[in-house]
């Protein structure tokens, strides 16, 4: 059965530093159809299907949050719209939407499955999406991805803007790759009134490159746009990592997540639950709780919202990525376990 309607709780969710926890990030499984080079492995292992959260674990789950003032979900992965029956899920959180007691269901995605789930997605309420995509090359899409096709993901996008949701490019800055088409993708995005956002590489998980090798400052980023931008300087807080600027030739909104160059982590709002549901506090540290021996053992919400209260007791002030240490990676588990 999926879990009913969350009970109402006395006070939400404050961590050590003040910091009220309102947005909770959903990784729903591991497994990708693309294999982004600075994200996974080309011949990735899987975790196995026993491992994961069923769909009515993680229904239950976000009800305790969102009973402790979790106003905004984001679905993620590995490739989120690749599980098996995923939009039962969708539309059992979609109920909290209707009630008002969440106020954002949100989805990030590679795009390969929009063109079959957006009209759906867009239904139950889901209003904006991002979009991972890092190139408009379609040879270099399949060399970054080892195995994609732009035309799939361009086609999701569309499907995404037709059925009515305002899409989000995000781009990994990939020095000597991606970095020449930055602000060719920027006129993209914008022309179709989608905003953009930048992304620094990060030391998660072991992959067959060096990041050293791919890693590109946004900071200098910056300054090669700003030859041909003008960038004003937005005072848009979200409670996430990006910063924002408008960029005054397009009209659009470009965002800039410098996880390594500027700690973005004075006003971090958020949480994130793996695919096996393990609860991190912060992407970049390895303190974690096991919601799942806690969920599965009880069927008694109040112990599991006790163990989310303190798990949010442990959050830490920051995280403290260092690119040079990827070798082994800063952080052992990849980007697709603990959710892009």
């Amino acid at each position: 059965m999926f879990a009913a309607d969350a009970p109402a709780w006395p006070a939400p969710l404050i961590d050590p530093f003040q910091r009220a926890i309102s947005y909770l990030r959903i990784s729903v499984t591991d497994r990708c159809d693309l294999r982004c080079a600075y994200c996974m492995s080309e011949h990735m292992e899987f975790l196995p299907k026993r491992d994961l959260l069923t769909l009515e674990e993680l229904d239950r789950l976000c009800g305790v949050f969102i009973a402790r003032g979790v106003r905004k979900l984001r679905i993620t992965g590995g490739e989120p719209l690749v599980r098996r029956d995923i939009m039962h899920l969708f539309r059992r959180l979609s109920r909290h939407l209707d009630s008002g007691a969440l106020e954002e269901l949100t989805l990030t995605t590679n795009g390969t499955q929009l063109t079959r789930y957006a009209d759906e997605l867009a239904s139950l309420g889901v209003r904006r999406i991002n979009v991972s995509l890092d190139t408009l090359d379609p040879d270099k899409f399949r060399a970054i991805t080892r195995r994609g096709d732009l035309k799939v993901v361009l086609d999701g996008i569309a499907a995404a803007r037709a059925a009515g949701m305002k899409v989000k490019i995000n781009a990994v800055a990939l020095r000597d790759v991606n970095a020449d088409e930055i602000p060719d993708m920027i006129a993209w995005a914008h022309g179709l009134g989608m905003d953009m956002t930048l992304i620094e590489v990060m030391p998660l998980g072991e992959i067959e490159a060096d990041r050293t090798d791919q890693f590109l400052p946004l900071s200098v980023a910056r300054q090669r746009l700003e030859t041909r931008y003008t960038l004003t300087p937005l005072p848009d807080r979200t409670g996430g990592p990006a910063r924002y600027d408008r960029v005054e030739e397009t009209g659009g909104k470009l965002g800039f997540i410098t996880p390594l160059t500027h700690n973005f982590c004075e006003s971090c709002n958020r949480v994130r639950l793996t695919c096996t549901g393990q609860l991190y506090m912060c992407l970049g540290q390895e303190d974690s709780a096991d919601l799942r021996a806690v969920l599965r053992a009880s069927q008694d919400d109040a112990v599991l919202a006790a163990a989310v209260v303190e798990a949010i007791t442990r959050k830490p002030k920051g995280h403290d990525f260092v690119i040079e240490r990827q070798r082994p990676a800063a952080v052992p588990r990849h980007m697709s376990v603990t959710g892009g």
